[in-house]
């Protein structure tokens, strides 16, 4: 156990008491002693409100799961179903009309709709690259990924494959013409690009001609005879044009271009929570020391060979007009802290108790955040992005908006300096979402959907109901399409329509860009102005989306359809089961897949310490995984065992057997140990069975509390043990 300091009426882990004391309270001008007694007050205050707010929603659970024993199958009479859950306080009455009253939002969150990565802050070089992915190259990403076909000489090779190339460049030209098409001809055509008395004159050969909308144009670097990078701009996002004629590439383009550099990652959640697996006050001091080099600028991480990757600087341009003007070189950086649920020995509260890490993670993450506020190299509008997660109902959304409140009061920061973000991922916010967004509209940023926590949610809160369909087929369920229109109807009804944001969940297939380009486009037509992506290239890529729609415009037009259906949200994704028991091999195939998935994810997170990674699936095809995806898997097997589709003993052998090839998958990384053949023997191993196995009983299905458990015996366990 970490060495504790008495501070008033808590005790306070040894490395988290001298992180605050000597390397963020002198910066952001606290004093100690005063710090500190807030800090008690808060959790004090706040502690035993948290427990009470856990203890409902247990009360809500053990409530419906008693209805559905009464009223198994589906819900065949939905309005007496809303009037059970508006009786027990699970649904609440809806208010009149209202819009957000939130102030000083900055212009990526309200304005600039755009792709946001998220990532953990725990690996200082994951959160160094995202934050300077706010520019990416196009052609980079196009030629470093499956987004352009190998067929016909153009594989993707160590050495510059100029058939690749090629195409490449005759994709960026096409880009450019359906995003800033020319009064006459096409880029593919221009020999020369210039700035002549403030506009972008355009050479194609002999002829002369500009951008169809002038003022596209945002600017310039170099002399404006040969300039050598151009500034575009189209709904709200930069593109730059880099022009080097003795480059490898520009010296073949009749231009000159070598490159295309696009404003990418618009805005980035620097993640606390379910891509970190922080169980101690030393894991918790490695999160939020992380956090202060984003806040200072002086965060490093060593790339080996004496490279060392650092934060990019901004940008500067010459306006249209001759004047220098400066953009951002970073991506505006959110803090995704932990939800209502979890505690952590790092402070453990006058009876012995651990704090909530929620609580912990507010003071914590906002005190290093108040650095920005003096400097104002994240947030130019002097704002602090908190995006809180895990939220169930108004009531529990309130109660961060009070958390906020005292956080402020105790930092010295002004009134709502604190930004809310919500995650619309459990089934009570998304019932009740009108109402959360109110007690927080002075200070609310961001709703969004996700889909593989709010499914988590909703077979566990279904539990009792019946068996659910498999997990491919949840996507098309009728509960999720209303899901995700209701949090676009209801963000768009609050006033969020270039004030918030509105976003839509993760690709989750990083090395799939090809199909990426296709299907996300989606989203901004969903009326989404951010959605998640999984990689700087992601981001790059999907930045083109928001060249193609223009979101806030497609907002107007979707505020006039009919709003989503609180009733088709409320239908539990039962499977329609007849015909005797379902073929063996349909449930063994869902059982490989889950199970092996699980234990993929599982054993880095216990053995390794790893939050979020790419894993490979059964078939060998890498996912990005983090708790939500194992949330969705181990309540599905839960279900199925719940309601007979599959038995107990089947999931020990299935899990025993997927060791075995989670082991082969992972045969050449550094330091693993394998679970098989002595899986008792392997921690991993045994908490990814207890998931399935105790399902069940997992508050909400959350995995947070067996993998941390898990994780702290692992640390605690002799190397040797391990072996």
């Amino acid at each position: 156990m970490a060495h504790m300091v008495p501070v008033g009426s808590l005790q306070v882990a040894h490395e988290l008491f001298e992180f605050a004391n000597k390397e963020v309270l002198p910066l952001v001008g606290l004093e100690q002693q005063v710090f500190w007694k807030s800090v008690e007050s808060i959790v004090n205050d706040l502690a035993p409100r948290n427990a009470q707010l856990l203890a409902k929603r247990a009360e809500l659970q053990t409530k419906i799961d008693a209805w559905h024993r009464e009223h198994p199958g589906p819900v065949h009479n939905p309005i007496a179903y809303k009037a059970f859950l508006t009786e027990i306080g699970y649904l609440v009455p809806e208010g009149p009309d209202f819009s957000i009253e939130t102030e000083n939002v900055d212009a990526e969150i309200a304005r600039a709709p755009g792709p946001q990565l998220v990532v953990p802050v725990s690996n200082a070089r994951f959160a160094i690259n995202a934050a300077n992915a706010r520019w990416g190259s196009l052609y980079g990403a196009l030629y470093s990924s499956d987004a352009i076909p190998e067929d016909g000489g153009a594989t993707r090779t160590p050495n510059y494959n100029k058939v690749r190339g090629d195409r490449v460049v005759a994709w960026g030209r096409r880009f450019l013409d359906d995003c800033f098409p020319l009064a006459m001809g096409s880029h593919a055509q221009v020999t020369r690009y210039l700035v002549e008395q403030g506009k972008l004159l355009v050479h194609l050969g002999t002829e002369r001609t500009g951008l169809k909308d002038p003022s596209q144009f945002a600017g310039y670097v170099g002399d404006w005879n040969e300039p050598y990078k151009l500034l575009l701009r189209n709904h709200g996002l930069h593109v730059e044009i880099k022009i080097a004629r003795a480059n490898l590439i520009g010296r073949d383009d009749p231009a000159g271009v070598a490159n295309i550099r696009l404003e990418a990652a618009m805005s980035t959640i620097m993640d606390c929570e379910d891509s970190v697996a922080a169980v101690d006050a030393a894991d918790k001091v490695g999160v939020y020391r992380n956090w202060l080099g984003l806040m200072s600028g002086k965060i490093a991480a060593s790339l080996g060979q004496g490279q060392v990757r650092k934060l990019n600087q901004d940008r500067f341009y010459n306006a249209p007009d001759g004047h220098t003007f400066v953009l951002p070189g970073r991506s505006l950086m959110l803090i995704r802290n932990v939800g209502h649920l979890m505690t952590c020995g790092a402070i453990l509260d006058s009876a012995g108790k651990e704090v909530p890490e929620g609580i912990m993670d507010a003071i914590f993450t906002s005190a290093i955040a108040k650095l920005d506020l003096h400097e104002k190299r994240n947030s130019k509008a002097g704002s602090i992005y908190i995006v809180k997660p895990k939220m169930h109902g108004p009531e529990e959304v309130a109660f961060a908006g009070e958390l906020f409140g005292r956080v402020e009061d105790a930092l010295g920061l002004g009134h709502n300096a604190l930004k809310m973000g919500i995650m619309d991922e459990e089934r009570r916010t998304s019932c009740n979402l009108k109402e959360c967004i109110r007690v927080v509209k002075e200070r609310v940023v961001f709703i969004n959907t996700g889909f593989l926590d709010r499914t988590g949610d909703e077979i566990h809160t279904s539990m009792e109901a019946g068996a659910v369909v498999r997990k491919a087929d949840m996507k098309q369920a009728n509960w999720i399409r209303a899901y995700e229109n209701n949090n676009v109807d209801i963000g768009l009804a609050c006033g969020f329509s270039g004030r918030a944001q509105i976003g839509k969940g993760m690709w989750a297939i990083p090395d799939n860009m090809a199909d990426m380009l296709v299907q996300k486009k989606s989203h901004p037509e969903a009326g989404a102005n951010t959605a998640w992506v999984p990689s700087p290239t992601a981001a790059i890529l999907h930045a083109t989306h928001y060249h193609l729609v223009d979101v806030l415009e497609r907002q107007k037009a979707l505020r006039s359809r009919a709003p989503a259906k609180l009733d088709e949200i409320l239908i539990p994704p039962l499977a329609i089961i007849g015909g005797g028991p379902w073929p063996t091999d349909v449930v063994q195939a869902e059982l490989d897949n889950n199970c092996q998935g699980i234990l993929g994810y599982v054993v880095r997170w216990v053995d390794q310490g790893v939050g979020c990674s790419k894993v490979p699936d059964i078939d060998n095809i890498g996912l990005m995984e983090d708790r939500a995806t194992c949330r969705i898997s181990s309540q599905h097997v839960a279900n199925w065992m719940r309601h007979g589709i599959c038995t107990e003993a089947q999931v020990r052998e299935t899990m025993q057997r997927m060791a075995a090839v989670v082991d082969k998958q992972n045969a050449a990384t550094a330091g693993y140990k394998p679970m098989a053949p002595d899986c008792d023997r392997s921690i991993a191993f045994q908490a990814a069975l207890e998931l399935c196995l105790k399902g069940c009983e997992q508050p909400s299905g959350y995995t947070e509390p067996v993998l941390h458990r898990r994780r702290i015996e692992f640390k605690a366990t002799p190397p040797q043990s391990n072996l």
